[in-house]
């Protein structure tokens, strides 16, 4: 069984419909996702008001909508607006319309709202726990400070993209007049707020804004990694792109790829609110959150019937979405990283280079996915392991992180480990490359020693002397399957180790 839920985020500058589909296994899962461009911030007069064209578009806008909830027979939807509406003297009246010439019931979210619900999808999707968001909208900016992840200070701005490109630019690109402008104006306000200034912490993304401003980037330096969920930047990359924008006109921004086309005209605005908010806060890096408002209502919809606020460990609850969605066979894992655990402790009392905590940590995490793309195809099971976890977001790792655990998840030897390493052989140094090498082929042996899945192997040992290593292995039942597969196998940490490797199987 499943249900439906949808979200409709009525922002300054588009509307959005969002609808998830929920079961009693798994996550929420978008199944639809429907943007608007209305532009809702352009139609709110001098006197505050959302005037009547501006009212007509919200109301035809959501008429569109409401035809795709029907369709899915959707129940459950939460409606909500955000600063243009919050601001507009009228809003009174555009709920009341709004209840009365649609199926939904709008609520405005309140300035901490906003924020509150940007940080609850920061905490609960990336690893920081300590850091600045920032949510550009089209007609307010939210910024929060939190530590230990929890919220500690929030400020809305009155300002957004959309706000600042009416306010100061008078064609479709600012003059650099009109960006001094810009940057002098949002400085100031950031100056009003004392706990920004000197915070020397990562600022922290969410937003159309951000999102566009990093596929840029990306499409810039040829990024070979897929998603953009916590990709980091630091501040002179902003810089750097400003300058590369500044030289365009706004129809060769249209073209750019990984600009949306309804972007063009107030990615500059934002940029400067960026760089200023690196500069005040004298940020060591800044990174995006693909999750944002909606997600955070969506997370406190998740976490709310678990009786807590915040999940415990945002990788751990990545693993177990990993863990369902390809079947993996957890009494397997378990085996498997118990003997490379083992493994590991051994070999590295050995071994001429060095082996850290974070390592045996990392190996433990590559056990519980080791070849999952078997649940594809078992013959290129390797190649399909390292697809999917290269190019899967996977909240709460790092992008450098991800790749190492592709890499060795798909271990299967060292021609392989070269090909998937082409694209990225500027990430890592060799002495890294070489110990992934190492856990991989410490990975793959693990696995081979529990290849009927009988978790027959009670205990191992390590021992070593000028001759090379002899690995003594003590079974529970018949181990002429693992000693057969193991036998093949031992040749990858030969490699890698550059000593002989004897194995002795015994039964107990």
């Amino acid at each position: 069984m499943s249900d439906k839920y949808a979200m409709i985020d009525i922002g300054s500058n588009t509307m959005r419909l969002v609808i998830y589909e929920h079961d009693s296994r798994k996550k929420f899962k978008q199944l639809e996702n429907v943007k608007v461009v209305a532009r809702l911030r352009n139609y709110l007069d001098e006197e505050q008001q959302l005037n009547e064209e501006g009212i007509n578009i919200l109301i035809d806008t959501l008429h569109s909508f409401q035809i795709i909830t029907r369709h899915h027979g959707v129940q459950n939807v939460k409606c909500v607006a955000t600063a243009t509406v919050r601001q507009a003297d009228n809003r009174e009246e555009i709920c009341r319309l709004v209840q009365k010439l649609t199926d939904f019931k709008m609520t405005i979210l309140s300035e901490y709202e906003e924020a509150f619900y940007g940080f609850l999808a920061v905490v609960n999707s990336t690893d920081i726990t300590e850091g600045i968001t920032i949510d550009i909208g089209g007609g307010s900016t939210e910024i929060t400070y939190f530590l230990d992840r929890q919220l500690i200070e929030y400020h809305s701005f009155p300002f957004g993209a959309l706000s600042l490109k009416l306010q100061y630019v008078q064609e479709d690109t600012p003059t650099e007049e009109e960006r001094k402008a810009i940057k002098e104006f949002v400085q100031s306000q950031f100056e009003t707020i004392p706990w920004l200034h000197g915070k020397q912490v990562p600022i922290v993304a969410i937003g159309g804004s951000a999102r566009n401003m990093v596929q840029l980037h990306q499409s810039f330096i040829h990024y070979p990694l897929a998603g953009v969920h916590q990709y980091e930047m630091i501040p002179d990359d902003i810089q750097l792109l400003k300058k590369q924008l500044t030289g365009m006109n706004y129809q060769e921004l249209q073209r750019l790829e990984g600009l949306s086309k309804d972007r063009a005209d107030t990615i500059l605005p934002a940029m400067e609110v960026f760089e200023s908010l690196c500069e005040v806060t004298k940020a060591p890096r800044f990174m995006l959150s693909r999750k944002g408002l909606r997600e955070g209502l969506m997370f406190e919809e998740l976490i709310k019937p678990l009786g807590i606020g915040l999940y415990p460990n945002v990788l751990e609850e990545s693993f177990q979405e990993l863990v369902m969605d390809f079947e993996i066979d957890t009494d397997h894992v378990t085996q498997v990283t118990k003997i490379a655990s083992l493994l590991f402790q051994h070999f590295r009392m050995h071994l001429d280079f060095r082996l850290g905590d974070e390592d045996l940590y990392l190996l433990k995490r590559a056990a519980q996915v080791f070849h999952l793309g078997e649940y594809i195809d078992s013959e290129s099971s390797s190649q399909h392991t390292f697809y999917l976890l290269a190019n899967r977001t996977i909240d709460g790792i790092r992008h450098k992180d991800r790749l190492k655990l592709a890499l060795l998840a798909s271990y299967k030897g060292k021609s392989a480990f070269r090909q998937y390493m082409e694209p990225f052989k500027d990430w890592l140094t060799k002495e890294e490359q070489k110990t992934l090498r190492f856990l991989g082929a410490v990975l793959k042996f693990a696995s081979s020693l529990n290849a009927t899945k009988r978790n027959i192997v009670k205990h191992l040992d390590v021992d070593a002397d000028s001759t090379g290593f002899a690995i003594k292995i003590l079974c529970s039942s018949d181990y002429k399957a693992e000693e057969y597969q193991a036998e093949k196998q031992k040749k990858h940490l030969e490699k890698v180790t550059k000593q002989p490797i004897v194995l002795q199987f015994q039964k107990l």
